[in-house]
């Protein structure tokens, strides 16, 4: 009794432990049905209740006095029998305390209406992360309420279900719920019946879900097994069992799927119905990188179907279908994609990269040799092929497999893994052969073969540079130095002002155990000191982690640093990554929040930040890491809605920059004085710190052994930050035998350039900062960035500038930085001059062009720094000339992506400096004058003047605006041969689209808000001129949109001619196209070659006036002089309108050619049905609100119309307003009948609109892209069967050479069948379609039939031919 009176005591004390005011457990367990009751502690944070059967009432007793505990984080039933009651007192606590993040129910029973309670919390509850069910028996039924619960909720991210049996209606209902939950992020099923795995993988890769899935189920004797994986980390799923529907249903669901890369369904068995869903799921799939699919039972019609999926998949790297069943027709199929079977078939699948088959039971055979042997040959893109196990291959076909790949350029590795055929001297013979020509084999794998048993195969791997018994030797590279994995790897800061940047680097410190400084300790801790001392310029801090070194590099957020954020950017192959770091509040004293749009704003700034600048490494070998972290989280009001906006503007952010960096999906959210939430973003970039050094490329094994001699340099020379490049050359003489240079004989160029080499590496991973023109290695990283460039650019030059145009004199700009630089800096003790003279640091800054010299013969010049300059606001903006002859002309250089890249702050000072080096390096050629404000160059060369202006936000965009006397051909080439070049020569990696501007934007200075619709791309006007016919060439005009602000108008609606917008070079550019293409059609139309004097005459005097080259004299040569340059002008127009009337000449010779070929076509057949219905016809489909010109038919089209052509002889065009007769779906047959005239048609199209044939009218807008259609006719496969004899014989496609027109005459009574064909096809379907009359056709169609009087032929014309040529026709009713 006294004992009962004590656990009671017992329990009571636990209650009140548990008030609202005391800290409590984190997690609380309760055992029920229990022989004696008990409360006690088990760890520190977590405490385990203990309930008798006669205590159970003081279960809702702790139930309700749980609710107000905030500290509690998990809960966890055991043996509980749920009533009602009890289960909605549980709700209740869920619902009033929102620090529950976990729930777990273990061998507990809850009735049908419990479930029914929870279903409908979990609904409203949004603090619940974890819920997990073990041995509960809730069934189908409780499975159905909590996927109700669920599918409302938004907060829940793991979902736990062991050991039940929720059937096939439970699984369906959590699929459904998987279908409209976006946020759970883990389900893990334990099932007793297999047939719940198959709605659930659905939903999951249906919905492209990035959910973690595991499901396993029971056996008899209690044994369990993993039915299915997926984990998004790696977007590797795999199936280990699965029934033939469910590998089926699977198979549909990765159609259109975006989050699986590798499938790995090894084992289990399939047949031909699941690959025939498969090939679907390849012609669709764009994210599929990796298939497993070995020793699935695969047979033949099974790999004919995924050989087929593979002609049109354009993702799939890796294939696997070793241990199968198929045999040699199924290896002649699957390799048929990765084949070409003549010189002028492309092969259609370039993706493919690895493919493996083979295995004892898989007979290669006579037809797979000869498949494998094919495509060796003829394979360009394959590196990896594998065959294992196989017994069919004798050592003769192992013999010929290897003559083959002595042609083969493209495959890296080869492996013949337990084949019986690689045996005997022979075969080691041919491999040494192979090796003695094909460079390109790195390994071939020859292990469990006979010739790798009897220990033959060690001399082709020696021949390889392999080792079959030990280890591989370590890389070496081209200077003979030897290779190893880097050992430093460099964390870039990045974010604005006041982010925290600084506070969380030295908590990331203080957490690893570093030493900081006294101010920095102060820094971190003492949140007023935070608030009021802001970290000028950039910092350098770090530690080692193990072996490696992490440094942390601080990028200045001031905005007057960010114009040299360019220079600490790491280069291509740097282990680094980025850290973007923004503050949830706008102010230093973190009041006022900053809104969503803020936050994405500074991120995306970030963002574009690093894609522009990784964008100079032609080669990455790997996407920029980038971690996104939101500081003073510890400020923000829970729960917080504006919280919640920013982390789904920065998923959309995330989304939008996929395939340009690579995001740490997980954003931080941290307080950076606290260490417990510091800890885990340390943990991340430890980890991903390793992963990235893994990755990248190797270093010089010299690079790891330097750095400690450079600190041991340091120590021994009074901590000195800058070396002298003939101290390093010293130091390299005494301590590094690599480096040394031994006699008068050795090589000291190639001495020298390992020296090089080992200073620029270690400047790639960030020990030392050099540049090689500057002739000094910085070692002291941080010193350079924090004192010396931070002090460049606090410099305020305006105070000490003579004048007013911003130009200091050297001696003026030393005095300066001295003066500033040896003042005492607050926490150094260190004098920057003490290391590093004046002049060293100004002449770093005209080698990294931060400034440039206004005279460069004078040793005193002044000197510019665009970066100090300001905005010239406010200021008249005209042009110095203002002549009724001035020309204006403009061009617009905008970012080809200019979502994800930008011109970064330092770009635009920089090209001041650039482009007065390069001016001022052309002095002699030019005369010119050159001023400079914050975002515009002036330039007067030579009477030219010149504006170049940045614009757009970030600055995305340049305008170069001229202004000149001289001919426009002088003013443009002047921009593209001088300031264009100089624009590219600093966008490395970034492409620029050029356009042109407006010429009256450019003559009134219109401000660039107004010139954004005032652009033209150069290419799409040429394309204009190239398209249009010859005679309306010199007189084609581009129209100008008007432009309005307010409802007042600065710009009125105008147009300019293409030729007052391109220089003479460009619109002769335009002509010669043109010339070349008209002779690539008369080719194809079997034209004659036609001497015609007058264009041989007009291209001889065309070569004389090439020769012809314009001057910049830019100085009046008087009246004589300006007569005779108006003459030269004059005489290049009549030398154009010759060129253009010898165009026409041409076109009207293609043209007359062109319509005897249509004739043929529309009379091919006269005797089918007699013509009852035309010949001509088309297909198109509606897309918003437009019609787009069907180009190839495909089986599955649905809502398409078919149209018909006017005949009218000569004059075929397309009928407007024509109804038309709607087809509802395309089958297999239509497809068969239909393709051979699909191409023939299209062939005709192109050619029409290609010269300007009437044949074509009324169908260019139908084409959006018809460079792309005719590409993809000619990569057709149709191009190299029947339809290309029909195409030839039709058409006259004599391009395909002599062999394919004598191959198209053989084939004349093919061409014939195939045309009825497609005739017999429309002539039945119109009958189905009840529209077989005249009259019908009329209705729909708008055409008549007619006979022409002279020729008996009949046609189908329009209503405006049988009005303008009656007397021509006679119309013949049906």
């Amino acid at each position: 009794m006294a004992s009962h009176k004590n656990n009671h005591g017992n329990l009571e004390s636990a209650v009140h432990a548990l008030g609202p005011n005391s800290p409590g457990p984190q997690s609380l367990s309760f055992h029920l049905s229990q022989q004696t009751s008990l409360c006690h502690v088990e760890t520190e944070n977590s405490m385990k209740v203990s309930l008798s059967r006669d205590d159970i009432p003081y279960f809702s007793t702790f139930l309700t006095a749980l609710t107000c505990h905030n500290s509690l984080r998990s809960l966890e039933f055991h043996l509980v029998d749920w009533e009602l009651e009890q289960l909605r007192e549980l709700c209740r606590l869920i619902e009033d305390n929102s620090s529950v993040r976990q729930v777990v129910f273990r061998r507990n029973r809850l009735s049908n209406e419990c479930l029914a309670e929870l279903g409908c919390t979990l609904k409203r509850n949004r603090g619940i992360k974890e819920l997990m069910f073990s041995e509960c028996g809730i069934g189908s039924v409780g499975v159905g309420s909590i996927a109700s619960g669920l599918k409302d909720n938004d907060s829940l991210e793991e979902l736990q279900i062991w050991e039940d049996s929720i059937g096939s209606k439970g699984a369906e209902k959590l699929s459904k719920m998987v279908e409209e939950n976006s946020t759970l992020k883990l389900l893990s099923i334990f099932d007793l019946n297999s047939i719940a795995v198959t709605p659930l993988i659905s939903a999951v890769l249906g919905m492209n879900r990035n959910m973690e899935l595991h499901i396993w189920i029971g056996e008899n004797g209690g044994k369990s097994s993993k039915v299915v994986e997926f984990v998004p980390g790696n977007s590797t799923l795999r199936i280990y069992r699965l029934d033939i529907n469910g590998a089926c249903r699977v198979a549909c669901a990765l159609g259109l799927n975006s989050t699986v890369k590798t499938l790995d369904m090894t084992g289990i068995r399939l047949k031909s119905r699941w690959a025939k869903e498969f090939r679907c799921a390849l012609e669709q799939n764009q994210c599929l990188r990796e298939v497993k699919l070995s020793k699935t039972h695969l047979k033949d019609e099974a790999i004919v179907h995924i050989a087929a999926g593979l002609f049109k998949n354009k993702h799939l790297q890796s294939l696997f279908l070793d241990g199968n069943l198929f045999t040699g027709i199924g290896v002649e199929h699957l390799l048929c994609p990765l084949s070409r079977f003549s010189t002028l078939q492309q092969q259609p699948n370039i993706t493919l990269k690895c493919i493996a088959f083979g295995g004892r039971r898989n007979k290669i055979g006579r037809d797979g040799l000869a498949a494998v042997l094919r495509m060796l040959t003829t394979n360009e893109t394959l590196t990896h092929l594998k065959i294992y196990d196989d017994h069919s291959l004798r050592p003769n076909d192992i013999v010929r497999i290897f003559r083959n790949l002595e042609k083969n350029a493209s495959l890296k590795h080869l492996s013949l893994h337990g084949c019986k055929g690689v045996d005997g001297d022979m075969v080691l013979q041919t491999i040494m052969e192979m090796l003695e020509v094909n460079p390109w084999i790195e390994e071939i794998d020859l292990f469990g073969t006979p010739l790798q048993n009897s220990g033959k195969a060690d001399r082709v791997y020696q021949r390889l540079g392999q080792n079959g018994n030990t280890d591989l030797e370590p890389q070496v590279d081209s200077l003979d130095m030897t290779l190893t994995e880097p050992k430093s790897c460099r964390i870039f800061f990045c974010g604005q002002e006041y982010a925290g940047k600084t506070t969380l680097c030295n908590s990331i410190l203080q957490n690893f155990g570093s030493k900081l400084p006294f101010t920095d300790q102060v820094r971190s801790l003492v949140a007023p000191v935070e608030q009021a001392v802001r970290t000028e310029g950039m910092k350098i801090k770090a530690f080692r982690d193990g072996d490696i070194k992490i440094s942390i590099w601080n990028l200045a957020g001031q905005q007057e640093f960010h114009s040299l954020h360019d220079l600490m950017f790491p280069g291509p192959g740097s282990a680094s990554l980025f850290v973007i770091i923004s503050s949830l509040f706008r102010k230093p004293s973190n009041k006022e929040s900053k809104h969503p749009n803020e936050v994405e704003e500074e991120v995306r700034y970030w963002l574009r930040y690093i894609v522009s600048n990784s964008k100079r490494a032609q080669q990455q070998c790997m996407l920029p890491n980038v971690t996104l972290v939101l500081t003073h989280y510890d400020k923000v009001i829970q729960p917080s809605q504006n919280l919640q906006q920013i982390l789904i503007s920065i998923q959309g952010l995330r989304d939008k920059f996929q395939g340009y960096l690579d995001i740490y999906p997980t954003v931080f959210t941290v307080d950076a004085r606290s260490s417990a939430t510091v800890n885990k973003l340390l943990h991340h970039l430890q980890r991903t710190s390793r992963t990235v050094l893994q990755r990248v490329p190797q270093v010089y094994q010299l690079c790891n052994e330097l750095i400690q001699i450079l600190k041991d340099w340091r120590s021994e020379n009074y901590n000195k930050p800058v070396m002298r490049w003939k101290e390093f050359e010293d130091l390299c003489q005494l301590r590094i035998a690599q480096l040394r240079i031994r006699s008068r004989r050795s090589n000291k160029d190639k001495i020298e350039t390992r020296r090089k080499a080992i200073a620029t590496c270690l400047h790639d991973i960030g020990e030392v900062i050099y540049f090689e023109e500057l002739g000094f290695m910085i070692l002291d990283c941080d010193w350079f960035c924090g004192e010396v460039l931070g002090q460049l650019i606090r410099l305020d030059i305006r105070n000490h500038s003579n004048n007013n145009n911003g130009f200091i004199s050297r001696r003026e700009l030393e005095k300066v930085l001295r003066g500033k630089l040896h003042s005492q800096i607050p926490g150094m003790s260190s004098k920057v001059f003490e290391n590093l003279q004046a002049s060293d640091v100004v002449g770093m800054m005209l080698k990294l062009e931060l400034c440039y010299e206004q005279d460069q013969s004078d040793p005193d010049s002044p000197l510019l720094i665009p970066s100090v300059l300001e905005e010239g606001r406010g200021k008249p903006q005209r042009w110095p000339l203002s002549m009724p002859d001035c020309i204006y002309t403009g061009r617009h250089l905008e970012c080809d992506d200019s979502s994800h890249t930008f011109l970064s702050p330092g770009f635009f000072p920089r090209l001041q400096v650039h482009l007065h080096n390069r001016i001022m390096g052309l002095k002699n050629q030019y005369v010119a004058t050159y001023s400079l404000e914050k975002y515009l160059i002036t330039i007067n060369i030579n009477g030219i003047y010149v504006r170049v202006e940045l614009g757009g936000q970030f600055g995305y965009y340049i305008d170069v605006l001229a202004c000149s006397t001289k001919s426009l051909t002088e003013t443009l080439r002047l921009i593209q041969q001088l300031i264009i070049p100089a624009i590219h020569d600093l966008c490395h990696g970034i492409i620029l689209i050029e356009s042109i501007t407006r010429p009256e934007c450019v003559r009134s200075l219109v401000p660039p808000r107004h010139r954004k619709t005032q652009q033209v791309s150069i290419q799409l006007l040429k394309l204009a001129l190239f398209s249009v016919p010859a005679d309306g060439m010199y007189d084609y005009q581009h129209t100008w949109c008007p432009v309005s602000d307010g409802g007042r108008e600065i710009l009125a609606v105008g147009f300019d001619f293409a030729r007052d917008l391109l220089s003479d070079d460009d619109f002769r550019e335009v002509l010669h196209r043109r010339y070349h293409d008209l002779y690539d059609l008369a080719v194809e139309l079997q034209v004659p070659h036609e001497n015609n004097p007058e264009t041989v005459d007009n291209a001889q005097a065309n070569d004389e006036t090439d020769k012809v080259e314009a001057t910049f004299s830019g100085i009046a040569k008087g009246v004589e002089a300006v007569l005779q340059r108006l003459k030269i002008i004059e005489q290049e127009i009549r030398d154009l309108k010759q060129e253009i009337k010898g165009l026409r000449y041409y076109e009207h010779r293609l043209l007359l050619e062109l319509n005897r070929k249509v004739n043929y076509l529309v009379n091919y057949n006269v005797e089918i049905e007699e013509r009852r219905v035309p010949n001509m016809f088309y297909f198109v489909r509606t897309e918003n609100y437009s019609r787009r010109l069907i180009t190839n038919l495909i089986s599955g089209m649905n809502a398409l119309r078919l149209h018909m052509l006017c005949e009218f002889r000569r004059e075929m065009h397309v009928v407007e307003d024509q109804i038309g007769c709607e087809v509802i779906q395309i089958d297999n047959m239509a497809v068969r009948s239909l393709a051979p005239y699909m191409t023939k048609f299209m062939k005709l199209v192109t050619l029409s609109l290609r010269i300007g044939a009437q044949v074509a009218v009324g169908m260019g807008h139908m084409i959006p892209d018809l460079s792309r259609e005719v590409a993809h006719l000619a990569d057709s496969s149709l191009f190299h069967g029947p339809a290309a004899a029909a195409a030839a014989g039709a058409v006259g496609a004599a391009a395909m050479g002599r062999v394919g027109l004598s191959r198209g005459r053989t084939r004349a009574g093919d061409i014939q069948k195939e045309l009825k064909t497609a005739q017999q096809w429309v002539l039945d379907y119109l009958r189905e379609q009840r529209c077989s009359t005249g009259k019908d056709i009329a209705e729909k169609f708008g055409l008549w039939r007619v006979r022409y009087r002279d020729d008996g032929h009949i046609a189908w014309i329009c209503r405006r031919h049988m009005n303008l040529r009656a007397h021509e026709i006679i119309e013949v009713p049906i």
